[in-house]
């Protein structure tokens, strides 16, 4: 029984002994030591607290990164503004290649209209000239010479805002694949095409621009004028990625890698006969000739060594050519393994006009009342196909050559000449 009080006595004395202890003041404050210090607590509210770098900053915290760049490859544009690039870069990174090929297909092609009238005339002139007795006479000499009575270009294309649509080569299409000679690629066997396969594809891209087809089109079956184009663009097994990645994997020293813009949906025949009509209406009778060309339709990917940059300027390789170098580098680009090498499956398309399924407001709202030309004017934009109504989105060819028409003719009669192409600013994307 002693032993329990005595416990309990002493866990009284220690529970006095710890009030004691809250009632006495608090210790006095110390002066911290001199040096960095070990924590700090903020205040996320107090929007007055600047932070200072010391030389006591601990060396284990990184510094934040740099600020992100994107990469400008280095490139120059040519008289007929090609994009051509010899970046070292683009020569190794595929998806550095890829990434430049869609920013610089975002600037659309165009078409340039030249029109040219001239004609010939019969002059005379007196020659004085020393006979081979010493004695000076003169001679009368006709010869004809060639007068220009007008000479001008008209650039049009496609609205500043449209998007390309990317397009390849189906593996069925004779194409150049990496090699010097074009070839065929089905089930990942690739096979070097014959001469008439050439000259019949080529003849077909020729006829396929004329008419102003797509470039995905392969036949003329395949093309329904007024329905909606929902057919597959990337006909190739491979994407533009991997293309680009094949290129920049061959260690060829002459490679090129060529991105092809191509404008569609113009009857570009037509549209040259038309013109031509226009000039004549004048009653223009002289030398008529009526071009035209596409521009800004080609960015080239080239090598970066000494070879591939002086045959990418037309000086030197027009030196080389003199000088006979040019067939020994020909013959080396075109027999050698390490040589050279072409890459042209794939590029973007630009629609000057297509067409769409018409909506029920889009009829009504177009109305068929004015004169007979306005009334043409709209039920050329609708048609009745078995989907339904479909109408035209951008400008057609007829309409741009109605608007031009006059500025055509005037220019005739004028005998306006300038090589500054007159642009067509106006945006038709409806």
């Amino acid at each position: 029984m002693t032993v329990l009080k005595t416990s309990s006595a002493v866990e009284l004395g220690t529970g006095v002994d710890l009030l004691d202890d809250l009632e006495q003041p608090p210790p006095p404050f110390e002066q911290l030591p001199p040096g960095p210090p070990q924590c700090l607590l903020i205040n996320p509210s107090d929007n007055n607290i600047q932070f200072t770098s010391t030389s006591g900053a601990n060396p284990n915290i990184e510094a934040p990164p740099p600020d992100f760049s994107p990469y400008h490859a280095e490139y120059f544009e040519t008289s007929s503004g090609d994009i051509v690039s010899h970046d070292p870069h683009l020569n190794t990174d595929g998806e550095a290649l890829y990434r430049f090929l869609l920013s610089q297909a975002n600037r659309s092609p165009s078409y340039r209209l030249h029109c040219r009238g001239t004609h010939s005339e019969y002059r005379t002139r007196w020659i004085r000239e020393t006979n081979s007795e010493g004695r000076a006479e003169s001679r009368r000499e006709t010869f004809t010479e060639t007068v220009t009575d007008f000479d001008f270009y008209i650039d049009t294309g496609p609205p500043l805002s449209y998007e390309p649509i990317h397009w390849s080569v189906a593996d069925s299409e004779p194409a150049y694949r990496g090699l010097m000679v074009q070839e065929t690629e089905l089930c990942g066997v690739r096979r070097t095409t014959r001469g008439s396969e050439n000259k019949s594809h080529n003849r077909w891209a020729e006829e396929r621009k004329v008419l102003g087809l797509p470039p995905w089109i392969t036949s003329i079956d395949e093309w329904f004028e007024g329905l909606p184009d929902d057919s597959n663009k990337l006909r190739s097994s491979r994407s533009l990625r991997q293309w680009a990645d094949e290129y920049c994997a061959s260690p060829k020293y002459l490679k090129e890698f060529k991105y092809e813009k191509i404008l569609y949906g113009w009857n570009l025949q037509k549209l040259e006969s038309a013109v031509r009509s226009a000039i004549q209406s004048t009653m223009y009778h002289g030398l008529v000739e009526v071009e035209i060309k596409t521009f800004r339709s080609r960015i080239l990917i080239r090598p970066d060594n000494r070879l591939s940059r002086m045959l990418s300027n037309k000086w030197l390789k027009f030196l080389s050519i003199l000088l006979f170098i040019f067939p020994l580098i020909w013959l080396f680009k075109r027999f050698h393994p390490r040589g050279g090498g072409r890459w042209e499956v794939c590029g973007g398309a630009y629609a000057l006009k297509h067409w769409v399924l018409a909506q029920p407001e889009d009829v009504i709202d177009s109305g068929f009342a004015g004169s007979r030309v306005e009334q043409y004017a709209i039920s050329t934009r609708f048609r009745q196909t078995p989907d339904g109504m479909t109408r035209v989105v951008g400008l057609t060819e007829w309409e741009w050559f109605r608007i031009w028409q006059p500025r055509i003719i005037q220019g005739v009669i004028d005998h306006y000449q300038s090589s500054t192409p007159i642009l067509n600013t106006g945006d038709h994307n409806s």
